[in-house]
This record gives C-alpha cells, structure tokens and sequence, in this order.
C-alpha cells in the first residue's frame, strides 16, 4: 500500500453526515436557535420582480422547536403571473413533497429531494392556466444554522461569513455563461443562438429558440420549448456558530455589482439598511435598467445580546458591527487556540445541480418507505386516485406509455413532463388537463 505524501496529508477531510453535524452542535451545547434580522428594498422598472418573507413557518403546528425560515426572490418575464404564483404556491408544492412526521434532521436530508418536486409541480401547475409568463426562483430555507437554497435562473444568494470569505449557494443559468447548459438545450432539441437582424448580423446575449429565452432553467414559459426546465440546483450549507449573512437578489443588482462587492459595501450595517444600501449601489453604478429587488438576512448566534445593559450604546454598535462580519480582533483569534481553523467556517452538506430528474429524485430514496410507494413524487397525488381522474374524462391510463425509468412512482402527467424535459416528447399537446 502507498505511503500517503505530504500533499495528500493537506486534502480536506470528506463532507460530514449531517446528523454527525447536529449531534456534535447538541453535545457542545448549541443547541439554541440563532435569531434572525432580515430587511428588504426594491426599485421597480417593468414590475415584475417579488419577494417572499416567512421567518415564522413550522415543520409541526403548535410547536415553536420546529421553526424554520423562507426567504425567496422572484423575477418575473414577459408578464407578472408566473412571479406571482410561485411566490404564493412554490413553498407549498415544497411542503407537500415532504414526508410528515420525521425528525429534525431526516427533514433536512429530505429537503433538497422536496424542493426539486415542488419546483417541478409548480411549473406543471402554471402551464395548466395556458399563460406564457415565466420567472426566475431563489428560494432559501434557514433550520437553525442549516441553509438550504434552491434555484432557476439567474436570480443570486451569496452567503457572507466573518473573516470576509463570500460564498455563491446558487448557479447562474444563463446561456451566454454557463457551457453545460448550451449543451443541454442542444441536446434536448432546443437551439441556441443570438438575435439575428436582418442581413445576418447577430446581437445580443444567447438565447434559447424557440422563445429567445436568455435562461435556459425557468417557472412558467409555456410559448418556449420543454428543454427550458424547472429543476432547480440545491445546496445545502451548515454555517459554524458564528452565522452570517444571505443577500437574495435580482438580477438587477448581480448585472450591477459582483458578489463581493455586494458583500462588502454593506458589512456593519443591519440588514435593513443592508439591502436599501446593496440596491443604492447598484442603481449608481448602472442606473436603474431593471427591476431591482435585494433581501438581506443576518443569522445571529443567540447568545449575543445586541441590547446588553453592560454595554454602552456605542460599545453596543461595534459589537453589533464585528458580528456582522467586519475584521476579527487579534484577540478574539487568540481565544480560540486551536480551534481557530474552524472559526466561521462553512460545511458544504449537499449540491446538486443536474437536469435529469432520475439523478435528482432517484438517489438518496432512505425515506422512500415513509411514503406510499404508489404516490406520485411530484405532485403526490396516489395512483388510484389518478387513475380514476383519468378515466372519468374518457382515457386511459396506459393511452400513452412512458419508457421505464429507475426513479420513484411519477403519474402519467408527471411521467410526460419527465420525458418532455428530456427531449423525448411535448408534453404541451399530451398531458393530461
């Protein structure tokens, strides 16, 4: 066997379990739940940008220890109802993809299989009202020091720890940046190009055709083809007891300011001021060219009392300021020994970002059996119950087969759309209504 070098020596260590993470958070006794400050701003061009705010949500009603927090961006296109639906019913379709009555972890470990079904289900849903509005979504769900962020588009969330490390938790998916995305459009029967004028010349960014989409993974867009999908890349993220800040934002402030930028123009502020400032930026350096929406979210550890008797008003706001990720005292370092490695650091529990819905809904099946096996995992409707709709309208459950595929049960209209999105067929002009 080989002697392991020097060099092998520095790799990083594997990706901890996540239960591993929490049981090591519950014996250091930190179990307490951080608090949250949060704030918002906006300035609207086409008014087609939305937001959703929920810090109060609970995995079981009536009880306050399974707490959670949603915060999500939307930025509409052609139209402002995609935006509009998906910011009333995304984080419902997401629910709904979870299994009931599980713990605080298997819900976590469920959450990125969850959000890819409601996403999903929330696209089939908007087609079905026969609109062609589309929409970007961010949409960022904050457990204690859990965050986990799915999204399509080009809509941002970056995440800014202490020490000034900033990090990017979604991927941008447009066409003229992101090369595996070409070659999926491509792939699945879509074309790409820029706008052509007359006498062939080409301006513009890459666009998706047909629609002249510029995004290639969106909500709604029934005038484009199937290859522009709603299956959102997810990560998840454990934040070390430090916190840190989220900022969620519309492309109106990423086409303006890069992420660090962004970052740094409002550390030692709350978050409040934060997001008013972020967007103040961004109109300075572009001017206002799009609709411009930002959401600012600081994970506090509990234990810091910003409001602490023993502290004077100004001594107050400097702690409040070195909190929110300004530069760490020699002397704070120093009292950690050597746990100083670990300080603000950030473990990367989960990222995926494939299209194919069997990589994203067949793997990690440990809590299939806490479902029915006949319900589909989409829109979770069982398959008795589907197949009597089908009938009661005059058709026939095996009318059009689907080909197998190793993933959990998906009804036949979950199945087309599986299949459409992979270039297989339309499912515009077969799924059921």
């Amino acid at each position: 066997m080989a002697t392991p070098t020097a060099k092998d020596s520095r790799l990083p260590p594997p990706p901890l379990p996540l239960a591993t993470l929490i049981g090591r958070e519950l014996r250091a006794g930190g179990s307490q739940r951080p608090s949250l400050r949060y704030g918002h701003a906006g300035f609207a061009k086409r008014g087609e940008d939305y937001f959703l705010v929920k810090p109060d949500c609970l995995r079981v009603p009536a009880d306050p220890s399974t707490a959670f927090s949603v915060f999500a961006v939307f930025d509409g296109h052609n139209g402002v109802s995609a935006a509009v639906y998906s910011k009333e019913h995304l984080l419902e379709h997401v629910m709904s993809a979870l299994p009931p009555d599980i713990g605080r972890d298997d819900w976590l470990q469920a959450l990125p299989r969850a959000l890819v079904a409601g996403f999903v289900k929330a696209d089939i849903d908007f087609q079905r009202k026969g609109e062609v509005s589309g929409t970007t979504a961010t949409l960022v769900v904050v457990d204690g020091f859990t965050v986990t962020v799915a999204s399509v588009g080009d809509s941002r969330c970056i995440l800014d720890t202490q020490g000034g490390e900033v990090q990017l938790l979604t991927v941008d998916h447009r066409l003229e940046e992101n090369a595996e995305e070409r070659e999926r459009v491509t792939a699945s029967g879509g074309e790409v190009g820029r706008l052509n004028l007359f006498g062939g010349q080409e301006v513009g960014p890459l666009r998706c055709w047909p629609g002249g989409l510029c995004l290639s993974r969106s909500i709604g867009d029934m005038d484009v083809g199937e290859f522009i999908v709603p299956i959102p890349h997810v990560k998840q993220v454990k934040l070390s007891n430090i916190g840190g800040r989220l900022i969620i934002a519309s492309d109106g402030i990423w086409d303006a300011l890069p992420s660090e930028a962004a970052a740094k123009a409002c550390r030692g502020l709350p978050a409040e001021l934060a997001a008013k400032l972020v967007v103040k930026q961004a109109l300075k350096k572009s001017g206002l060219k799009d609709d411009t929406t930002c959401v600012v979210v600081d994970i506090i550890p509990s234990d810091y009392r910003l409001t602490s008797p023993q502290l004077s008003p100004k001594r107050n706001q400097s702690k409040f300021k070195s909190l929110l990720f300004g530069r760490r005292s020699h002397s704070s370092i120093g009292k950690l020994g050597g746990k100083s490695a670990s300080f603000g650091s950030v473990e990367e529990l989960f990222e995926e970002g494939s299209a194919m819905l069997e990589e994203r809904l067949g793997r990690n099946l440990s809590l299939k059996a806490t479902s029915p096996s006949s319900r589909c995992a989409i829109c979770q409707v069982d398959q008795e119950t589907f197949e009597s709709l089908i009938t009661e309208n005059g058709g026939s459950y095996h009318s059009s087969p689907c080909a197998p595929w190793g993933g959990p049960y998906l009804c036949l209209e979950c199945r087309k759309k599986k299949d459409a999105m992979e270039g297989k067929r339309s499912s515009h002009s077969t799924a059921c209504r």
